[in-house]
């Protein structure tokens, strides 16, 4: 007896393809082509975003698959909810402490006034990184590979992805950090960056899965980023303050 497939299926698969493309050359291509200001990175990642629903949506993806039923929000903040709270706990505590502040100040915020902080916590961060990863990489990505392949292959392909689109950025992060000065040594700290990066998808796509809402991920991305942010910028202020 034949396994039935599902709905849509060869459909899914003519999205996916093209799909794994763009992901994988956003951040690392389209991304650094972009014109220098915080709203173009704004502007392309909300359209990014707005595109790739009406897309998936084209391609039979439902919202329940994308985590986008509105049912299950309220299991997203249950589930999201503590997880983004001990992360912004972390990084209050690690500020608390004057040897760990160096780990936690990141250069690129060294010179950051207070209407930049803000602007990177309340627009650049929410619109501009966490819409648009969380609902390509734990809704369309995951969605549309969860129809063609098993769950734990699906999970594993998002992670893997995830990883490859935080090549450059995190390249430009030890650059302006003045991290890993050789080629080499860059190299494999990128790669260690990635793979680290890959992992933490897992964790948030275990939370997509778990609560069946991305607003569980959303939320707990939106407080590593954002309390990671605040902490760095606190952390060069108090570097810099008297005594």
């Amino acid at each position: 007896m034949t396994r039935a497939r599902p709905p849509g299926r060869r459909r899914v698969l003519a999205f996916t393809a093209p799909l794994v493309l763009v992901l994988g050359a956003w951040n690392n291509v389209v991304v650094p082509r972009l014109p220098g200001s915080s709203g173009s990175y704004v502007r392309a990642n909300v359209a990014a975003t707005g595109l790739l629903l009406v897309a998936a949506r084209g391609a039979g993806l439902s919202w329940s698959e994308l985590g986008l039923d509105r049912h299950r929000l309220r299991a997203g903040l249950r589930w999201g909810g503590p997880f983004a709270a001990v992360v912004a706990g972390g990084c209050a505590a690690g500020l608390a402490v004057p040897a760990v502040r160096p780990l936690l100040a990141d250069a690129r915020l060294g010179g950051a006034g207070g209407g930049e902080v803000a602007h990177r916590v309340l627009v650049r961060i929410p619109f501009g990184t966490v819409l648009w990863e969380e609902t390509a990489f734990r809704g369309v990505l995951l969605a549309a590979l969860a129809r063609s392949v098993s769950p734990p292959v699906a999970v594993a392909g998002s992670a893997a992805l995830l990883g490859i689109w935080h090549v450059h950025p995190t390249r430009s992060a030890l650059v302006a950090n003045d991290l890993a000065g050789g080629p080499v040594a860059r190299g494999l700290a990128v790669g260690l960056g990635c793979a680290a990066t890959a992992a933490a998808g897992g964790l948030f796509t275990w939370l997509r899965l778990r609560s069946g809402s991305l607003l569980a991920p959303v939320l707990l991305h939106l407080a590593a980023n954002a309390a990671g942010t605040l902490a760095a910028a606190a952390a060069h202020r108090l570097r810099r303050a008297p005594g």
